[in-house]
């Protein structure tokens, strides 16, 4: 089921005429000339969206024309590298006022935003690089990926590790079959869920929203309720099921993103939670979500369980067949193969285990990080694609939301794992992409997407 393709205010920006003639024609990419200036609004600000306005800046054929944010305190650092670049409160004024001054949007709201925003801005054809896990819901991650394919824009995912010699030199390994055929991956990150607030349910005590902060559009999309001080703006939303997805959420298609690029992974058939206890607004401490993959040429069989844990847990480390010395890092992945491991930290260099089964391997020497901003750049330059755009991330995001949807689902049960109690286990959801529902579990098919606030909807591609 998915919502209805309500506009937002304003007629969606005039922007159904470009969206019934996306349907009507072929997508074609709008290049830019070689030497034509990019020019580039960003939504969001603070925190990523500054780290990825301050990384895209050195492009030299990039020029900012519009900053956006709900709160007019984040505006400063971006103002004193970009002085005179015009400001907004709301990405409807900002693509409106714009119009077809503005080439290009980066998004980095939290979450539960990121489809409003990419999804206007692609509408109205322009190219987009939206900050990870993409979308809020599995339905807006499907919406992304045919928005793009129908409107032909040049679209990025800010998992700028995707870019970097690490990952890249680990996808090689894996693609040449230094290990193997892979029969299994095991992937986990340190944090937990909800380590930023340690809250159960939302605080009901309120206090006076800050000056510059607009809080009825920070919270756009989602459920109304009174500002909190620390509590959601401006990081710890990503505990709260209403704006973020967790540590999975948050960390997923980072982690996963190897995986998925190295053995050529889509969408999973099958996922299984457990956890220790979730309810309708936190995400749990710490969880483990079993995944089922089709086989694909650098797998060993005609399935591939992929584990996922958070908050601690992860795999032993004998099973790694790693030294006696050596830990398993705090986060990263564990791929299991026919001729041995591969241990990929997040973020370091892959290494192969057990060292007796690869005496004298030179890791290659040739493998180069590529500039993730600039990728995108170039490619609305020369009207080609990114290797991360949303025809591949949006099958990896997905992946995450379908995790976090079993997660929602799971069924308390007690149960060990070595010395920790864990108290939650989900049943398994089954999971057809093609139809895009899951086979005959309506629960988790209305987890699939989310009520939105009026004026606020993502409308169907």
């Amino acid at each position: 089921m998915t919502p209805s393709p309500r506009l937002p205010r304003r007629a969606f920006l005039r922007g159904s005429a470009l969206a019934g003639a996306a349907v009507a024609f072929p997508a074609v990419v709008r290049a830019a000339a070689p030497n034509a200036t990019v020019q580039v609004a960003v939504v969001g600000v603070n925190g990523r969206g500054y780290a990825n306005l301050h990384s895209a800046a050195s492009h030299p054929a990039l020029r900012y024309v519009g900053f956006c944010d709900v709160d007019r305190a984040s505006f400063a650092r971006a103002d004193a590298d970009h002085p005179g670049t015009r400001h907004w409160t709301d990405y409807r004024d900002l693509l409106r006022d714009l119009g077809d001054r503005l080439d290009a949007v980066i998004v980095a709201t939290p979450d539960h935003m990121h489809a409003p925003v990419a999804v206007a801005a692609m509408a109205l054809g322009k190219h987009v690089y939206c900050e990870k896990p993409l979308a809020h819901t599995a339905w807006e991650c499907r919406q992304m990926r045919l928005w793009a394919e129908q409107k032909g824009v040049v679209t990025q995912m800010g998992n700028q590790i995707h870019s970097s010699v690490e990952y890249r030199l680990a996808t090689r390994l894996l693609r040449e079959g230094a290990i193997g055929k892979v029969k299994e991956v095991h992937s986990w990150v340190g944090v937990a869920g909800n380590e930023r607030t340690c809250l159960l349910e939302p605080p009901v005590e309120t206090a006076p929203v800050p000056a510059g902060l607009d809080w009825d559009r920070w919270l756009g999309a989602a459920p109304a309720r009174p500002y909190s001080p620390g509590i959601y703006h401006p990081f710890a939303w990503r505990d709260w099921q209403d704006f973020g997805g967790g540590a999975l959420g948050d960390f997923g298609c980072h982690i996963l993103d190897p995986v998925f690029t190295g053995l050529g992974l889509t969408a999973p058939t099958s996922v299984i939670a457990e956890n220790t206890g979730v309810n309708r607004h936190i995400w749990p401490t710490s969880q483990t979500i079993r995944y089922v993959f089709p086989g694909t040429e650098f797998t060993a069989g005609p399935t591939l369980p992929v584990t996922w844990t958070d908050g601690g847990l992860r795999p032993e480390r004998k099973l790694a067949q790693v030294p006696p010395a050596i830990e398993l890092p705090r986060s990263g992945s564990v791929f299991f193969g026919e001729k041995g491991n591969m241990v990929l930290p997040h973020v370091g260099g892959p290494r192969l285990y057990p060292e007796e089964n690869f005496p004298g391997f030179a890791y290659p020497k040739d493998v180069k990080a590529v500039h993730h901003h600039h990728s995108w750049i170039d490619a609305i330059r020369s009207g080609g694609r990114t290797s991360g755009g949303f025809h591949y991330a949006a099958f990896l995001a997905e992946t995450v939301q379908l995790g976090n949807i079993a997660t929602r689902l799971s069924r308390r049960q007690t149960i060990t794992r070595g010395n920790r109690k864990i108290d939650a286990k989900a049943g398994t959801l089954h999971w057809d992409s093609a139809a895009f529902r899951f086979r005959d579990q309506p629960a988790a098919d209305a987890l699939l997407t989310k009520a939105y606030r009026p004026d606020w909807a993502v409308p169907a591609a």
